[in-house]
């Protein structure tokens, strides 16, 4: 039957419930495109000195097409061994989950196997399926282990979700979590709706995915009327691609947010941190041009890092877009004391030794 919710660690579960960053793991490649042992791993040990609470694996930004490159098995074994081998604290290890339910089970499979706590479920594969289909679909793949759901935008793939879906979604027994990523304030209440439908609320922690406000939603309550009574809701940290990138500066934001909403009231300089962090990922995901040098352009912060050697993606066709370079230039300068630059020079070969 897979995993329960009694067989995540209690550890692992605290740390969904307390709020932590995730980083989407990037791919270390070659200039021949080949996997790069030595700097996968050193992005690991970075995520975790920077104070990461877990990271996901195998996702959007380690390029889908690890699968076709036969890397899957092998980016998810460097990453949990790079993880417990550099740090003897629990650690969040999320896998990327794609495709029809033949191959998703087969991952979440693989992935359980490894020793991964949850896998985060891509419904990309579905487009044009009812709601019966998708949640079939989920139940399959919850047997074999903990789901992370994920309501990707429709700019990059993702199908539409409404609310009646995350309701019936946060129902299956084995859901830990939702990544919630629809760059769309609507789509993104009709998650929070759904959570609280559900009466889920308690159980399944909303992640943000949102990178146009990823601030606001670790901010700002969600209010949802249930049974005559108002449901308040809030976003208990993220998942991100854009938190491969100035990692230990995200989590600093982070812990500052919680100590914020602690005490209240909010600052306005903390609030007005939502324009600045969302300016340097319009840079560096490639807002200017759909999105399409959105890989490329976090490898781009990673190799002015040292952390990187080049921006390589396994697709030939898929690099930094005409006029990012100096997007990223910019965004590096203007909003300089949001890098960790400083704590990764300082690190940078002891992580890549």
């Amino acid at each position: 039957m897979g995993l329960h919710r009694s067989a995540i660690p209690v550890a692992v579960r605290d740390i969904f419930e307390r709020g932590a960053v995730i980083p989407a793991h990037p791919l270390a490649l070659t200039a021949e495109r080949k996997l790069d042992q030595r700097r996968q791993r050193a992005l690991t040990r970075y995520y975790v000195d920077a104070g990461a609470g877990g990271v996901a694996v195998g996702v959007h930004t380690t390029q889908f097409e690890i699968r076709q490159a036969g890397l899957y098995e092998a980016v998810l074994e460097t990453a949990i061994e790079a993880a417990q081998t550099w740090s003897n604290r629990p650690l969040a290890m999320i896998a990327g989950l794609v495709g029809r339910t033949e191959q998703a089970v087969r991952e979440a499979k693989t992935a359980a196997a490894m020793g991964y706590h949850a896998g985060l479920l891509s419904l990309a594969a579905f487009k044009g399926a009812g709601s019966e289909e998708l949640i079939s679909h989920c139940r399959s793949v919850a047997r074999e282990i903990p789901l992370i759901g994920f309501y990707l935008q429709t700019a990059v793939g993702g199908i539409a979700l409404d609310a009646d879906f995350w309701r019936r979604f946060c129902e299956i027994d084995n859901v830990l979590a939702i990544k919630v990523a629809p760059f769309n304030r609507y789509r993104t209440l009709d998650v929070v709706r759904g959570v609280v439908a559900a009466r889920a609320e308690k159980r399944v922690a909303l992640l943000t995915g949102n990178d146009d406000h990823i601030l606001l939603d670790l901010t700002l309550p969600f209010a949802v009327p249930r049974d005559g009574e108002e449901v308040v809701v809030r976003f208990r940290g993220g998942l991100l691609g854009h938190w491969s990138v100035w990692t230990k500066s995200a989590v600093a934001i982070l812990k500052r947010i919680q100590g914020a909403l602690a005490n209240g009231p909010l600052p306005e300089d903390l609030l007005a941190l939502d324009s600045r962090i969302t300016d340097c990922n319009a840079a560096f995901f490639d807002v200017a041009n759909g999105f399409r040098g959105c890989i490329a352009g976090c490898h781009e912060v990673l190799r002015r890092q040292g952390l990187l050697e080049g921006t390589w993606c396994l697709d030939p066709n898929e690099g930094l877009s005409p006029g990012q370079v100096d997007e990223i230039d910019r965004v590096c300068r203007e909003h300089a004391d949001l890098s960790d630059d400083a704590f990764v020079s300082e690190n940078r070969a002891r992580w890549l030794a």
